[in-house]
């Protein structure tokens, strides 16, 4: 056995389930925030697929590579809370400027990385209003659970109900499986979903960007702040929590080129993910040494995801619209509270930091601006006139 586990291709029962988890993170919620993104965008079902290949299959190899060359476990597709942040503000553009405000957001991220400055210029952005600004965003999505459980109690019982007793049957299986698996059998006992309709196989979809000092200011930076800071930054520190030593500035610059190049697919980001890295480099994943092979695994299944997306879009598409929403916000809980809980316990920010929650919640554009960077901004001059934060600087 320990000959056996010396093999490069030797996959043991926990790399594998932390292989398939991981990457169930990201083609579920993840896929459905796309799909909503791309409703509310009145997107055609080609420019609707090429986004999902492109985040998904990028993604999913770009992370594969990675992990193969460095026997690192990275693991990763798009920037789940970037989808989240778009499904607010990306109805106002088309998606030429859309296009381009994903490249130009992808360009700052490599910049970062290949000049290593990264952690300077987040560190100029304090990480409480990040979370507070994220968790307004979110806290629309979570909500819907409540008006969805009364649409269908049924249903949305059951999947409250997967949520807490998954964890019980084994600690190895999310809460979102079980809300998944029990909200099914929910939509089996109580609905007659419609026959399956078939979907022609398109190719991905070339999108000549145009770029915006709108999209640029309201999109770009916005995106690149959430990709840093809520996929790559915890990625990075999970990974050197569990004994890891990442090449910081090239992940970095890696996640901005390949960002940049999904943008011209219509894809939103591609990068190194946080929780989903958290989870294949954990203790869960099997022997340190291995773990790069649960992010193997996850980085396949990713890939073949975005390959056939034209096949699973039309089963996600038959699901009941209080059903998506369920889904969307289950799947939005874990990010919702790690950063309320992050935001909100940091005793050196008070207004300020509650200031840009309420602004990211309004969910309001201004002069152009969306409210994340709103939210941002008054955050941090409130934080200024008030000295909040300076326990931290010193």
């Amino acid at each position: 056995m320990k000959r056996m586990r010396n093999y490069p291709f030797y996959l043991s029962t926990q790399n594998i389930a932390a292989g398939i988890l991981s990457a169930l993170m990201a083609c579920t919620g993840g896929a459905i925030l796309i799909m909503n993104t791309a409703e509310l965008m009145g997107l055609s079902r080609p420019e609707l697929l090429s986004w999902l290949f492109i985040v998904y299959f990028i993604g999913g190899s770009l992370n594969l590579i990675l992990s193969l060359v460095y026997k690192i476990p990275f693991a990763g597709a798009h920037s789940i809370t970037a989808a989240a942040f778009l499904s607010t503000a990306a109805a106002q553009f088309s998606i030429q400027e859309l296009a381009g405000s994903f490249m130009m957001a992808g360009c700052l991220i490599a910049i970062l990385g290949f000049t290593g400055i990264f952690n300077k210029l987040l560190k100029l952005i304090p990480k409480p209003l990040i979370d507070a600004m994220l968790a307004g965003l979110i806290l629309n999505f979570v909500v819907q659970i409540v008006p969805a459980f009364k649409e269908s109690p049924i249903v949305v019982g059951l999947a409250i109900a997967g949520f807490f007793l998954a964890p019980k049957i084994s600690r190895a299986i999310p809460p979102l499986l079980g809300v998944i698996a029990f909200g099914v059998v929910g939509l089996l006992l109580s609905y007659d979903l419609p026959s399956v309709a078939s979907v022609p196989f398109s190719l991905p979809q070339f999108v000549i960007p145009s770029f915006t000092g709108h999209g640029f200011l309201s999109l770009a930076i916005p995106l690149a702040v959430l990709i840093l800071s809520n996929d790559l930054a915890v990625a990075l520190a999970a990974l050197q929590k569990n004994g890891f030593h990442p090449p910081i500035n090239k992940t970095i610059a890696f996640s901005g080129l390949g960002t940049s190049i999904a943008s011209l697919f219509g894809g939103h980001a591609v990068n190194i993910g946080g929780m989903m890295t958290a989870l294949c480099s954990s203790e869960e994943a099997g022997q340190k040494d291995s773990r790069y092979r649960a992010a193997i695994v996850s980085g396949v299944l990713v890939a073949l995801f975005g390959v056939f997306a034209w096949k699973f879009i039309v089963v996600i598409e038959i699901l009941p619209a209080f059903f998506i929403t369920m889904l969307t916000g289950f799947s939005l809980m874990g990010v919702l509270l790690g950063s309320l809980k992050s935001a909100f316990s940091e005793t050196t920010y008070k207004y300020s930091i509650l200031f840009a929650f309420v602004i990211a919640i309004s969910n309001i554009s201004f002069l152009g601006i969306s409210s994340a960077v709103w939210s941002l901004l008054i955050g941090g001059i409130t934080a200024k006139l008030l000295g909040e934060g300076k326990a931290n600087d010193e």
